[in-house]
This record gives C-alpha cells, structure tokens and sequence, in this order.
C-alpha cells in the first residue's frame, strides 16, 4: 500500500506531539511536514521541542530532523505537499477558521464530528459539503472535544431505551490545558471547577455526534438533555466523568452492563490500524475504573466505565473514563482519518 503523505500542524504544542508519536511507522500514513508557530519556525523539530517536550515517550526518530514550517505563512505550500493535514492548533477562531482547523468548525453546518464507533456514517455528510462548496476533492472533518469521549459511548449504547436525561460531572486532566503536572504547580492539591468552554461542548456536542444527516447537514438529536459540570483535577492524563442519566424505557441492571459489554462496534470490520480491539469495557470492582490504572486501556483508545447503581435522582449512575489527548484528541483523529481512508474520502 502506497502510505499518504500527512502534514501536522501545531506540532509542538502536546496534541502535536501527540499526533508525531502516534503516527510513527504508522502503515497508512507518512508524516512529511510539521508546521508550528513563527518561534518554532525553520528549526528541526528536535530543536523546536527541545525543553518543552511533555511526554513520556521520547522523540520519534523520523521527526527530529524534520524542519518545522510556518503555519500561517506556509500553508499554500503545506497543503499542496500532502494529502492530509492533522491539526492541533491554538489560535483564535477566525484565524483557525482561514485555515481550515478542527475546533473552528465544529458547528459548521456540512462539517461531519466523528467519533469512529459512534457515528461513522455521518462521513456522508462530505458529499454534501463538496457539492456545497464545489470540491471534486478534499474535506473538513473534526472529532468532537475531549470531554465528551467517555459517556457519550455509553449513552449510545443505551439508544434502544431512549435516554432522556444526563448530569454530567467531569473531571478533567492539566493534559488538556496543554500542561503538565510538572508545569503547573498552580494545580498542586488542588481542584478548579471551571474550565472556559468545555459546559457547553460537553452539553452540545453530543447532540451533533448522535444526530442524523439531513438535506443540509447534521439534524441534531434532541435527547438526552445534558447539563454538565466539568472540573480541573490535578492529574496528568485521563479524562473521568460521573453521570447520573434516566432513559424512557425501564433497564435493569443487567441490561444497562450488557448493552455496553455487546455494544456492536460499527466499524469493527474494518480492521482500521489504531481501532481498540475492544472499545468500550465494564468493571464490576467498586474502585474502577481509575485514573491512573485505566486510561492506557486499548493503548489510550478504549473507554472504561464501572461504578453502576441505582440512581437518587434519575435512573441509574456511573462513572467512565477516556484518555484525553490519545482517544479524546490526536488517536481519535487518526481513527477517523483511517475511516475516511477505509470509506474512499481520501
């Protein structure tokens, strides 16, 4: 197989660098460009990072010589070199918007937001953004954010009861603010109970991923409604939610674990190279998932969810827990990447 050619473009920040470890030797794509900001501009990659590289893994060796492009000067050039560009930018919205970024379009009426196992078919929705746009080729694409990835599985596995109604809790690692335990010191024994703009994506962005191509563009699903809290903990990695949800139609206890032990994965015929064997697993200890235990579950792709019981206020609770820049960032973007490869979109 002939491997594409990918670019990256906020490299140096830890989504990028995320996205540079997870696609070393990866079978289907070739990194050959990797764009950051003006400071990191026309040095190797290796120099680019060196001080602030925040992950455990080191360096991949294919990156280190690499020299890191301007995003916003080189992006003619970038994009006329590859095939596809992965994102991790941190600029503002219309500056984002110019080049074409995840996050920008996130409520982009012809632009699909994927999460692989939940909702491949809103891939569709690329024919009706073509034609909207007359592109004989080329896409946007986004994954949803972060903190939607741990409870938004089980809310789908539990479609054929209606889910009503969610509270959600989140509790949400400094990896998602770009830090580090080491970086922020601010978050030593400490807890923040804000985080700009992750309620609204949380409460939102589910109602995107579990609607249905219309005409237009994504009808949005009208249920559950979500209201959600969502908190800075001081962990490193690992993003955990505490959900307490009601559905329509009655569930027993056993119901509730086995639509999420048998959930049907709808790409898992694809064999697509960074998909979970397993994607989403229950644990019937009192004290899982954890955090630091659980999050690498599936190499960071897979989702775990433990903790059910009967509920005060609506039905049932439970806790579940992602990996916030493997599963909730870069590795998700790549997954989806390897199911527009896998579908003919690139």
């Amino acid at each position: 197989m002939n491997k594409l050619k990918a670019g990256i473009l906020g490299a140096t920040g830890m989504v990028g660098q995320r996205f540079v470890t997870l696609l070393e030797n990866h079978p289907w794509f070739d990194v050959q460009c990797l764009a950051a900001s003006p400071s990191s501009a026309g040095k190797t990659y290796a120099e680019s990072v060196k001080g602030r590289w925040k992950l455990e893994e080191i360096i991949p060796e294919y990156s280190r010589s690499i020299m890191v492009k301007r995003v916003e000067e080189d992006i003619n050039s970038i994009g006329s070199g590859v095939d596809l560009v992965f994102s991790a930018l941190d600029l503002d919205r219309k500056k984002t918007m110019e080049i074409e970024d995840n996050s920008a379009h996130r409520w982009t009426s012809d632009v699909p937001m994927i999460i692989p196992e939940i909702n491949p078919g809103h891939s569709g929705l690329i024919d009706i953004q073509r034609k909207n746009r007359g592109w004989k080729k080329g896409l946007i694409v986004v994954k949803p954010n972060c903190s939607i990835q741990s409870y938004v599985p089980v809310i789908r596995a539990l479609e054929r009861y209606n889910p009503e109604k969610a509270i959600v809790t989140t509790l949400q690692a400094v990896s998602g603010a770009g830090k580090t335990l080491e970086s922020w010191p601010e978050m030593a024994d400490n807890a923040i109970p804000f985080i700009g703009g992750e309620e609204e994506k949380s409460e939102k962005e589910p109602m995107k991923v579990l609607g249905a191509i219309g005409k237009n563009g994504i009808e949005l699903a009208k249920s559950p409604g979500i209201s959600a809290t969502c908190i800075r903990v001081p962990v490193a990695d690992g993003h955990m939610a505490s959900v307490e949800i009601s559905m329509k139609e009655k569930i027993t206890e056993g119901e509730f674990i086995d639509s999420i032990n048998n959930y049907k994965n709808p790409i898992a015929d694809l064999n697509l190279p960074s998909a979970p064997k397993q994607f989403i697993r229950y644990f019937t200890e009192d004290d899982r998932p954890q955090t630091r235990l659980d999050r690498n579950f599936e190499n960071g792709m897979g989702v775990s969810v433990g903790r059910l019981r009967k509920g005060n206020v609506l039905d049932w609770k439970f806790v579940s827990l992602s990996h916030n820049t493997i599963r909730g960032a870069a590795g998700g973007a790549i997954l989806t990447a390897e199911l527009l490869k896998a579908k003919g979109y690139l």
